[in-house]
């Protein structure tokens, strides 16, 4: 009885002091902590280890304010079972509907994809993704085009130079800070030559919108976010979404995190992250990076004169046989 008595004091002394130490529920933690699951936080992620069609229905509903990922493409790389398009399509709707669940009301959906490829033959994958989304009821946005310089060289087909980024919202209530990702006006001193405003400024002097085309650089050997993770997509392209579609303190959840892109910016940006990735190695590469409740800026690449590219931009040492094996027929560039 004693012994009993003892264990409940020590609980009872126990919560208390973690709840002296804990943080308000509305305030942003950056302790290593336990996090809800099976997860381990890192900053402001909670990473989970595992598949991600495992973890999503732990996940509560309306729980998170912005899903941002870049799931597999299907075309065989390291990390990935290729699979026939109706399957991918299949294992790609649970996915979603699952990430519609967990969901809030005001939430947004972006998905960014490039092409599944066939002996040469290219099917766009938005062009899958976007019925889907539809068919739950959500409404596209925008189709973001995202143009960068280089990739795969074709020689049957014109080399692809894009990917896409479809953003759905559950409904028109809806969270966007245009403001917060506007970019310098083409003629920033440009004024009105007539009327009541002449000799005003014509354009918001805090930049223009960036339309749905951006032309940003994709993470080769030389960039400078580079993991050994394979295919990953650049915090820049993130860092638009998550700085528009979300606000402080809120959840962002990414059910393929790959090199752990969405966690690095949201850490930066004081936003709260969920990661599921399901490959050990690439786990390692997410704590590595995201270590630490100090955030490292994003390195700037405004202005900055690109190098010319070498051997082993051509030629990576790091790619697997099977995908030098694809140049050939030009495969996507799949991002994490």
């Amino acid at each position: 009885m004693a012994l009993s008595i003892a264990k409940i004091q020590m609980t009872i002394v126990t919560s208390t002091c973690w709840a002296t130490l804990r943080p308000q529920e509305n305030q942003i933690s950056m302790f290593n902590e336990p996090a809800r699951g099976n997860a381990e936080a890192i900053g402001l992620c909670a990473l989970h280890t595992g598949d991600c069609a495992e973890v999503l229905p732990g996940l509560h509903d309306e729980s998170v304010d912005l899903i941002v990922t870049s799931p597999p493409y299907n075309i065989g790389k390291a990390y990935e079972k290729r699979s026939a398009l109706d399957q991918y399509v299949q294992l790609q709707t649970n996915v979603i509907n699952d990430c519609f669940r967990v969901l809030s009301e005001n939430g947004s959906i972006c998905w960014q994809v490039g092409n599944w490829v066939s002996d040469g033959e290219i099917v766009p994958l938005d062009s899958v993704v976007i019925p889907i989304f539809r068919n739950l009821g959500m409404k596209i946005r925008s189709r973001v085009v995202w143009t960068f310089g280089h990739g795969m060289h074709c020689t049957r087909r014109l080399s692809g130079r894009h990917e896409t980024i479809v953003w759905a919202t559950k409904s028109d209530d809806y969270h966007f800070d245009l403001d917060s990702i506007r970019v310098p006006q083409k003629h920033p001193n440009k004024r009105h030559y007539k009327g009541p405003n002449k000799g005003q400024l014509s354009g918001n002097p805090l930049g223009k919108n960036p339309g749905d085309v951006w032309e940003i650089s994709n993470v080769k050997n030389r960039h400078p976010e580079k993991t050994s993770h394979p295919c990953q997509f650049p915090e820049e392209l993130v860092e638009r979404l998550v700085s528009s579609l979300t606000k402080p303190g809120q959840t962002v959840l990414d059910p393929f995190a790959g090199s752990g892109t969405v966690g690095a910016v949201c850490n930066r940006l004081e936003r709260k992250c969920v990661l599921v990735e399901r490959a050990p190695e690439y786990v390692e590469i997410i704590r590595s990076r995201l270590s630490g409740s100090a955030t490292k800026p994003r390195d700037l690449l405004t202005d900055v004169v690109p190098l010319a590219p070498g051997i082993d931009d051509l030629f990576p040492s790091n790619i697997p046989a099977p995908e030098l094996n694809m140049a050939g027929t030009c495969s996507a560039f799949n991002a994490g």
